[in-house]
């Protein structure tokens, strides 16, 4: 009994050992896939925490002390941010002005001359800054003199939309003779798309009987009875009132230096379209004038003491059908009574380039002072061909003219005298004018 107890003990005792045996491989096995996927786990922790450590503190493993995290000392307080100003510009000073954000509409009937005169008045301050007139806006601008000499240098009129000309009598007073003004500026450009409209319809109409009598109307003889010397009396707007006797030139500069005009059209002036006088170094180029063909005295360029000026590539409308398209009139007369005088500037370096159209009085009107005769006129690529609508048509004229001419013309111009008088001499210096 004893040998069976033993053997059946030590048999038991066995069969436990090994099923003890086959748990604890079974629990070894579990525990080193758990593992597995910790490591995974750790590695993935790793890379979402670009670097910093996962770390086991079983078994004994000793937590290490922390650090404490150093603190910034809070940044003194900084002043607030400057205000945008009027323009563009995010905060930082504005070189660019653009004239809605001074208040203008641009709908055509509220009068923004205010606005452009302190959208100009902000420009004024900064060097090479622009004054901005948008495109797709008309705007309503009385006469208006965006002056200097104390505005800073080379500042750019931007002009894209429409400015027109009031055609009230009030804004004009008595009579003005600029309507919208430069003056006395260093480095002054005007250019872009849009247009100046004098709306110079009304004052027109008035000058057979107020306005100051052109002393070349002498020319335009009609060819029959049926041309009325003096239209029909016109209808005024009785709100308008009537026009002074007294005609502006829609775009004149006056008095400065290195003027630049392109790009934009002038049309339908009062009296002159574009006036220089009294400036230096004056650029115009691709731009356009234009008005109706008997529209009385509408200069498309009037250059007046000024000097080193360059016109080119630019459209005069009024070359076709003109009665008098190239005139040079030192005995000019803008009164009904003149007196015979024998003062007069002196002209030198004038040149005519590349001038075609159509005539329907005289091609070329040179007349020149007998004191002070004009000399260095130039005339190349000149091409007028007569129209002969209701007027007698006339040879081109010269009078004391000196020059020469490069190319033919048509027609011929045979009255220039070639090279130069025998006595010219300036008399004052300050009657040189230097085109």
């Amino acid at each position: 009994m004893e040998n069976f107890s033993l053997r059946r003990f030590t048999f038991m005792f066995l069969v436990a050992f090994l099923v003890w045996s086959s748990s604890l491989e079974t629990c070894i096995a579990r525990k080193g896939k758990h593992w597995q996927r910790r490591h995974a786990a750790v590695s993935l922790y790793k890379k979402k925490t670009k670097g910093h450590a996962h770390r086991n503190y079983h078994n004994g493993g000793s937590k290490p002390k922390s650090t404490p995290r150093k603190t910034t000392p809070p940044s003194p307080k900084q002043p607030p941010p400057l205000p945008p100003q009027k323009g563009y510009g995010n905060g930082q000073p504005s070189k660019v002005f653009d004239v809605l954000h001074f208040g203008a509409k641009g709908d055509g009937r509220t009068d923004d001359t205010k606005a452009f005169q302190a959208a100009w008045a902000a420009a004024c301050k900064v060097e090479a800054s622009t004054v901005v007139v948008p495109a797709e806006s008309v705007f309503l601008v009385g006469p208006i003199s965006f002056s200097g000499p104390y505005c800073q240098a080379n500042i750019v009129f931007q002009l894209d939309g429409t400015i027109i000309a009031p055609m009230d009598s009030r804004p004009w007073g008595k009579g003005i003779l600029q309507w919208l003004e430069f003056t006395k500026l260093k480095g002054i450009t005007v250019e872009g798309k849009g247009v100046i409209d004098g709306r110079g319809s009304g004052w027109w109409q008035d000058a057979p009987y107020e306005d100051p009598y052109d002393d070349e109307r002498k020319f335009i003889i009609p060819l029959n009875t049926t041309v009325h010397e003096t239209p029909p009396m016109p209808v005024r707007n009785e709100l308008s009132g009537k026009m002074p006797n007294i005609k502006p030139t829609a775009l004149r500069f006056y008095g400065s230096f290195n003027v630049t005009v392109t790009g934009i059209t002038i049309r339908n002036s009062p009296q002159c379209h574009l006036k220089f006088d009294n400036c230096i170094g004056v650029v115009v180029h691709d731009m356009s004038i234009s008005s109706p063909g008997d529209s009385p005295n509408t200069d498309g360029i009037h250059l007046q003491n000024s000097k080193d000026v360059l016109i080119h590539g630019t459209d005069l409308a009024c070359v076709s059908e003109v009665q008098l398209p190239i005139v040079i009139d030192q005995f000019y007369c803008d009164k009904r009574t003149c007196k015979n005088q024998t003062a007069a500037v002196a002209l030198s370096g004038i040149t005519y380039e590349r001038i075609r159209g159509t005539y329907t009085v005289k091609p070329v009107h040179l007349a020149c002072s007998d004191n002070l005769p004009c000399i260095g006129v130039t005339l190349s690529g000149i091409q007028l061909k007569p129209l002969q609508e209701q007027y007698h048509l006339y040879d081109p004229f010269c009078w004391q003219t000196f020059g020469e001419l490069t190319t033919p013309t048509v027609p011929p111009i045979g009255c220039l005298q070639i090279g130069k008088p025998s006595n010219n001499r300036v008399q004052v210096a300050n009657d040189v004018c230097q085109l």
